[in-house]
């Protein structure tokens, strides 16, 4: 149990929190939210006893074990497998107590000791710490690897390990998934639904707080308020309160009105001044202004591209990499102009590869690529921000890439993308990640690209600009390739998944609740212990029946797209048929006779309209026979 009860705390000369409270109880999943600087991780903090208040308590059940992600990572060459199971201080301490009975000859010692490790099940905690790293996206030989031969972002994933592995009572995790894939997204979510002890986690991702979460906590003018249900479940809740509250408030400032005009036209008449001083008292009893918080709506605009005939990109027997080294081979696909792509597969396997190949960033090794002279690819990635030049504003780098526009131009296209004038005249090292994120967006958009490659473009984004974000996809004009560890923002803007797995590119035929049970299989099979004859037969078949279907998804793809654009004329075709029918039934196109070339014209119009309507579903039914034909 965790109690927070009347909390103030002044951090850096402002206040966070003001006679705060909340209630967590044992085995509660909980999502704390709020806007960016609303105090989520100082909570953390005083949770962890890292900070003190200035009034109120934290109280947590006695003997309960916290475990967080450790902020500083050490430079050692400690192997990962090694440095997750150190994470278990008893078990460490044991096992060193252990050796010592040992040389001692110690019998009474060593059977207290062996006691007390099989009680903490130490015998399993090389499987479970090896499992745990296996599902972060570690392999069984990265495991035996010394910590300091990885990257910041792969060690923060070993520092998540440890946490995950530690034996604990309460779970504290801040963004967990800013520096893991998809896969390792999908198995922590897994992995989390799982753990039997308290779960706070901050986190901007949706998809994992509404399959998480109990209960919401979400921090806001200066207090911590409870929601019960997941994430989903309190942005309705909370809705609903703003209109209740909004609804009261303008009740009240209407009444506020009406006793203040009173007031103002009797104080000063002996006659009414009796009712005029009962009326001041009414005034002073009603609720103060209530103040609503401005939360203006985000909105991002990616610009139109200019028409090019598909395909946009066509690759045929085309294999790419770095030097002599091959990283894919066998790429037979193609992008077309509303296409909405989200590439899977685990970070080594080669999407930024893939990624970095269609921004022109990287040639084919071997095959044939064909793309149009006039196409631009606009191409994101994490990395690029350190592109950016740190003592410049946003307006004058995008004056650096915009230079046939003017200074209108550029503020309009900056504004598109939420960095107003005051964001825009703001140097770039003071501007927060999310704000560094969309100025990238307006960067790789100034030539109104036809394909927009966005490699984790909401690392930095709060869950309303990945909102904005969803939306200006979806508005998009042109074709869209992502890689992305979110689940909801792939769920909403991807209609095509392509999986990059064992050196191919290939289409996935299923979607991401057949992909999250793909690699539940796979982490059952690496749990048994490299999987027997039986399990490899059972994974080598499904391999060839995913390969089989997405080969036919490849051949069938012209015809796919063919019967997509039949089925939008006829949407089209019959909005018209409908509006013309509506003319023709209404009563006053009928007066008098006076509109009868209007309503013979009306008559041929529908005719045509029906007979091309028969047409075109002619060719649709032709168009499903043959689709059905290929499976």
């Amino acid at each position: 149990m965790l109690d927070i009860n009347e909390i103030t705390l002044r951090f850096g000369g402002r206040l966070l929190f003001d006679a705060a409270s909340a209630h967590i109880s044992d085995g509660q999943k909980v999502g704390l939210t709020g806007r960016n600087g609303t105090g989520k991780t100082t909570l953390f903090r005083l949770i962890l006893g890292d900070l003190g208040l200035d009034d109120g308590e934290i109280n947590i059940t006695k003997g309960q074990r916290i475990a967080t992600v450790a902020q500083e990572i050490p430079d050692t060459n400690v192997s990962l497998i090694d440095c997750v199971l150190q994470a278990d201080t008893e078990r460490t301490a044991l096992l060193e107590k252990l050796a010592e009975a040992e040389q001692n000859d110690d019998g009474i010692k060593i059977g207290e000791i062996h006691e007390r490790l099989n009680a903490i099940n130490a015998n399993s905690a090389e499987a479970r710490a090896s499992a745990i790293l296996y599902g972060l996206g570690f392999s069984a030989e990265q495991q035996k690897l010394p910590l300091n031969s990885f990257s910041g972002g792969w060690r923060m994933r070993v520092a998540l390990a440890a946490a995950l592995f530690v034996p604990s009572d309460i779970l504290l995790l801040d963004e967990p998934t800013n520096h893991l894939d998809l896969e390792a997204t999908l198995w922590l979510e897994s992995f989390l639904a799982k753990y039997a002890g308290t779960l706070l986690i901050i986190s901007h991702d949706r998809s994992l707080l509404n399959h998480l979460c109990t209960h919401i906590l979400h921090i806001e003018n200066l207090k911590i308020i409870s929601y019960g249900g997941n994430y989903d479940a309190f942005e309705q809740t909370r809705a609903l309160q703003r209109e209740n509250e909004q609804k009261q408030a303008q009740k009240t400032e209407e009444a506020r009105k009406h006793l203040q005009s009173f007031v103002d036209r009797f104080r000063y008449k002996a006659t009414k001044a009796k009712q005029a001083q009962s009326r001041i008292k009414m005034l002073e009893k009603l609720p103060a202004k209530t103040l609503f918080f401005n939360e203006a709506c985000l909105h991002f605009k990616f610009p139109s591209p200019a028409e090019l005939p598909s395909p946009l990109i066509k690759i045929e027997d085309g294999s790419v990499g770095y030097g002599e080294k091959v990283v894919l081979s066998k790429l037979n696909l193609r992008i077309d102009a509303d296409d909405r792509i989200a590439l899977l597969g685990a970070n080594g396997n080669g999407k930024s590869t893939f990624a970095k190949l269609l921004a022109g960033k990287l040639n084919l090794m071997g095959g044939i690529l064909q793309a149009s002279s006039k196409l631009q690819v606009g191409y994101y990635a994490q990395h690029q921000t350190e592109e950016l030049s740190p003592n410049l504003t946003a307006f004058q780098q995008m004056q650096l890439v915009m230079k046939e526009s003017n200074e209108t131009q550029i503020r309009a296209h900056l504004g598109a993308f939420g960095l107003t004038q005051q964001k825009a005249d703001t140097r770039i090292e003071q501007l927060s990640g999310g704000e560094k994120a969309r100025l990238l967006f307006a960067v790789m958009t100034r030539n109104a690209p036809h394909i927009l490659l966005l490699d984790e473009p909401t690392n930095h984004l709060d869950i309303d600009a990945r909102e904005a974000l969803i939306e200006a996809i979806n508005n998009y004009k042109g074709a869209v390739i992502l890689i992305t560890h979110d689940p909801h923002l792939i769920d909403l803007t991807a209609d095509r998944l392509w999986l990059i797995d064992n050196g191919r590119c290939l289409p996935y035929d299923g979607d991401l609740e057949d992909y999250r049970e793909l690699l539940s299989q796979k982490a059952k099979i690496q749990a048994a212990g490299k999987g027997t004859d039986k399990n490899d037969k059972i994974a080598v078949s499904r391999k060839d029946e995913r390969r089989e279907a997405a080969e036919k998804r490849q051949m069938s793809a012209p015809l796919r797209k063919k019967l997509k654009e039949t089925e939008n004329q006829l949407e089209k075709l019959n909005a018209q048929k409908e509006k013309i029918e509506d003319m023709l039934e209404d009563p006053s196109l009928y007066m008098i006779g006076l509109n009868a070339a209007k309503v013979k014209n009306l008559q041929i119009s529908l005719a045509q309209l029906n007979q091309e309507i028969e047409n075109v579903e002619q060719e649709w039914l032709e168009l499903s026979e043959e689709l059905e034909k290929l499976g």
